[in-house]
């Protein structure tokens, strides 16, 4: 089994960081340590499989079912993913990446201590997952559906996500660190530690009135101005 270690406790961040203030809770990150792999033998996903210290090195796994599949100590690394079936799986203690593909189905997915890297990703359905010391640095996800999913310790990283919808979800010590987020939906969210000050590019498209919860920037808040006094009601006129 991956030998794994936190980077914190989930405790109140201090000052001592670089543009880190008291009162912002951090997320806790992953430390992934895998044991040595045996490659994939082959053949497809079965639904429910388990999968334990695996290499599943580039291999096309799209159309496939690994429904309710248990993936333990394994890496993905290069896989194709279109419209492969992965509901109720679990990825625990493992690392994904750079996997592409289009479609691919993680509703009610499980991602504990997984790393996720340089993905290449669209319409992925991740609506009711759950996801816990995880970290998805780098690449870009368009259309990441994340309805009604429960996020903690979680951090997106030198990434792109655009039109993300996190409607319903529940976001704890969530992380956005030279991260875009492009017409982002909050709609019914509820944040709480949620840290969007690294955030390169901040755009909310509904929602706006669920940051609460979040810390954003002096810069970020001019941005969202505009937003804000629209859900206020509030008209602004410029001076003649």
């Amino acid at each position: 089994m991956a030998r794994r270690a936190t980077s914190g406790t989930g405790g109140t961040r201090n000052a001592g960081g670089p543009g880190r203030e008291a009162g912002v809770r951090a997320a806790r990150r992953p430390e992934l340590r895998l044991p040595p792999l045996e490659p994939f033998a082959g053949g497809e996903l079965e639904p429910d499989g388990d999968y334990d210290g695996l290499d599943f090195h580039e291999l096309d796994l799209a159309g496939q079912d690994g429904g309710g599949a248990r993936f333990m100590d394994c890496a993905l690394t290069g896989c194709g993913l279109d419209g492969t079936r992965l509901h109720h799986a679990r990825f625990l203690d493992s690392v994904l990446r750079a996997p592409r593909g289009v479609g691919t189905v993680l509703s009610e997915v499980t991602l504990r201590d997984t790393e996720v890297l340089d993905a290449r990703l669209g319409g992925v359905q991740m609506h009711g997952a759950a996801l816990e010391r995880v970290v998805v640095r780098g690449g870009k996800i368009d259309y990441l559906n994340l309805r009604s999913a429960r996020l903690k310790d979680v951090v997106f990283e030198s990434c792109l996500l655009v039109e993300p919808d996190f409607g319903g979800a529940h976001l704890e010590r969530v992380e956005f660190v030279d991260c875009a987020l492009r017409e982002a939906d909050l709609t019914s969210a509820t944040l709480k530690d949620v840290d969007l000050r690294g955030a390169t590019e901040l755009g909310i498209a509904r929602g706006v009135e669920r940051l609460a919860g979040a810390v954003i920037s002096t810069g970020q808040l001019m941005d969202l101005a505009p937003a804000l006094a629209a859900q206020l009601g509030l008209r602004v006129l410029q001076e003649s």
